[in-house]
């Protein structure tokens, strides 16, 4: 029985070891360029640019056609989509799976909508991969998978909103409030896929220690945590060093993002996806 995990790139693995995986790229457009979120594209070049252009940019989710290719003739199928609030990628994954399973009888897909992006789509995974190696069938990992997803969580902070605001995820007037301020956001994933502001935070310091005690009352207590940063390497360090000061055993570790993400969370952003069990 051959297995197969297939995520869109907003969850920043463009590759994961120890079992067969496909990522599928979303885009990030604008009226004169479009970058593709797969290996081999420069992300520093694309900030720039963005940084500069004075346009409209948003983001193009994979289609049918994209959800099928990464599906790869596999027998059994997880799909993991970024949230369906913010996407038509969850969309697609399941149109895809209608007609993946009609053509090929006996072949099942599950598609997982995450409700979230980034870290926390990368806890699934790496559950996703634990699952597949224990040996479990196919409906005892989807059980057991979905309750994994009730204890998952996404946090973030964020020192620019322009590309928010230029997608209509805030308002202008307060990306631009908050540039001029020198305020982060600090923010998280509802339950309904959203994103939720918590706090506004003056500078980075505050903003980290504001974060770390969110995440405990959100129910961390020292399980996997996975921080991912947009070129801000030293916060991100320096949030890890906070929660291995008070959880010395936690299972964490510290990475990029992406296209996708560092489209939204701009340079200086930081995301969180962690557990609460």
């Amino acid at each position: 029985m051959k297995y197969q995990i297939a995520m869109d790139s907003s969850a920043n693995l463009l590759s994961m070891e120890g079992v067969p995986f496909a990522s599928v790229p979303l885009k990030i457009v604008t009226d004169q360029r479009e970058f593709v979120d797969e290996p081999g594209l420069n992300l520093d070049a694309m900030l720039e640019y963005l940084a500069a252009y004075k346009g409209r940019s948003g983001t193009s989710c994979p289609n049918v056609g994209d959800w099928l290719a990464a599906f790869g003739g596999a027998d059994r199928v997880f799909a993991v989509t970024i949230t369906s609030a913010l996407s038509g990628c969850c969309n697609a994954a399941l149109q895809a799976r209608d007609v993946y399973e009609e053509e090929h009888p006996g072949r099942r897909v599950c598609v997982l909508d995450s409700l979230s992006t980034g870290p926390e789509m990368a806890l699934i995974a790496e559950k996703l991969r634990e699952l597949i190696g224990s040996g479990k069938d196919f409906d005892t990992i989807e059980t057991e998978i979905r309750a994994y997803m009730t204890h998952t969580h996404l946090m973030f902070t964020l020192e620019s909103l322009n590309n928010m605001a230029r997608n209509g995820r805030v308002s202008p007037l307060i990306a631009k409030a908050c540039g001029l301020l020198g305020i982060r956001i600090l923010g998280q994933a509802s339950t309904e896929g959203t994103l939720q502001p918590l706090h506004k935070c003056r500078g980075e310091a505050k903003a980290l220690k504001k974060l770390v005690e969110e995440m405990k009352k959100a129910g961390y207590r020292g399980g996997r945590v996975r921080v991912v940063h947009c070129k801000n390497p030293q916060a991100a360090e320096e949030l890890a060093a906070q929660l291995r000061e008070e959880f010395p055993d936690c299972d964490l570790t510290v990475g990029s993002t992406t296209a996708l993400c560092s489209f939204y969370a701009e340079r200086g952003g930081i995301l969180v996806g962690f557990e609460d069990c």
